[in-house]
């Protein structure tokens, strides 16, 4: 009796306490790298947009309506990206959001626009992504030829006389290193190199070689953290000196770990504002969350630029778009939206308004430092 009592008991509390109705589920997907060389980045960008979403629906959804999130690991790899993207199309997703490097987007980019689903890029800075016409394709990063003319201003107003530029062949890392030596020759700088190393080697003091030959004082290096953190290792270990930079995917904590404190001394890049510099009210409630569910803040600027797709997301929804074309329409009219980054919009390309690359360098102690 008292079991059956006690289950009575049960049943009537739960018929008291009030349940979450929501009016619609809308489905959403997050394509990143969770495994990988760039597994950190992907893995950031899961938390982000997990806690965002899961905000959301605790407060009762957006506009009543529940997110529902359907991740995919694209493990940084365009085969596995385009199964990804298959995947999250079958599943009914509205929009996607990713991923991180441009020949992993666009392996994906004509499945997604072919099942008339909205995507939103987060680091993927190639400049031909949004040249073709794709309707509905946004990204929350800026694009190559904005960060090439940063990065050649600041290898000019450096005083920097032989430049060399390495690049890796990939889509993002080619297009960059061509947007600066572009900019770079109208403004009459004479480079002493331009060549492509090979990703994912160990040694590369073949082509360090190469490069100290030219007696370059600067090297501008337009690839990834990993290549980069190995390039700098050996570099120091040939007791060569001269000053390098880098692009914006450079910038990630795992650098200094691969190359050693001493040897990232001093490295340079540009690259969007770090987490931690981010100020706006916006930015400061959520590294406070994030940081009150993970106890760190993200690794990177990437992975919050995740977070930015999909807050523009969520704000097509609170605005009654529920449906991916009527999603990229409400985008294409959006101004000044106060973003995770900062505000943001988007043109008629699908490209991000505006520019906001900073300086940074990389103290004795391993810190990335902005540049007055």
């Amino acid at each position: 009796m008292k079991r059956l009592s006690l289950f009575f008991c049960t049943v009537a509390l739960a018929l008291s306490m009030p349940l979450a109705v929501f009016a619609e589920d809308v489905k959403i997907g997050l394509m990143c790298p969770l495994t990988g060389k760039w597994a950190s980045e992907g893995q950031d960008m899961q938390k982000i947009v997990k806690l965002l979403v899961d905000t959301a629906n605790n407060a009762g959804g957006v506009s009543g309506n529940k997110i529902v999130l359907f991740v995919e690991d694209d493990a940084g790899d365009p085969r596995t990206a385009a199964l990804a993207a298959q995947k999250l199309i079958s599943n009914g997703v509205v929009a996607v959001i990713g991923t991180y490097g441009s020949a992993v987007t666009e392996a994906s980019q004509n499945i997604i626009a072919e099942a008339d689903v909205l995507q939103i890029g987060t680091g993927s800075t190639s400049i031909r992504l949004t040249e073709k016409g794709l309707p509905l394709f946004f990204r929350t990063c800026p694009r190559d030829d904005s960060q090439g003319r940063s990065a050649a201003d600041v290898i000019t107003k450096g005083g920097f006389k032989k430049v060399a530029i390495l690049h890796d062949n990939s889509s993002y890392a080619k297009g960059l290193a061509e947007e600066t030596r572009d900019i770079l020759k109208k403004d009459g700088m004479s480079l002493v190199f331009f060549d492509a190393l090979t990703p994912g080697e160990r040694d590369y003091m073949a082509i360090l070689t190469k490069l100290k030959a030219t007696e370059a004082d600067l090297v501008f290096y337009t690839g990834y953290y990993p290549e980069l953190g190995m390039l700098l290792r050996q570099k120091k270990q040939m007791g060569w000196n001269a000053a390098v930079m880098g692009g914006d995917a450079t910038n990630h904590p795992d650098l200094v770990k691969i190359a050693g404190t001493e040897a990232a001394k001093d490295f340079l890049f540009v690259s969007p504002p770090l987490p931690q510099d981010l100020d706006s009210d916006v930015a400061r409630k959520f590294l406070e969350d994030f940081k009150g569910a993970h106890s760190s803040l993200p690794g990177s600027v990437w992975a919050v630029l995740a977070g930015d797709a999909y807050k523009v997301i969520e704000s097509a929804i609170a605005n009654g778009q529920l449906k991916s074309k009527d999603m990229a329409a409400y985008l294409k009219k959006l101004e000044n939206f106060s973003g995770l980054t900062g505000e943001l919009g988007f043109d008629e390309k699908g490209d991000r308004r505006g520019a906001f690359y900073r300086l940074y360098k990389v103290d004795a102690d391993g810190r990335f430092v902005l540049q007055p």
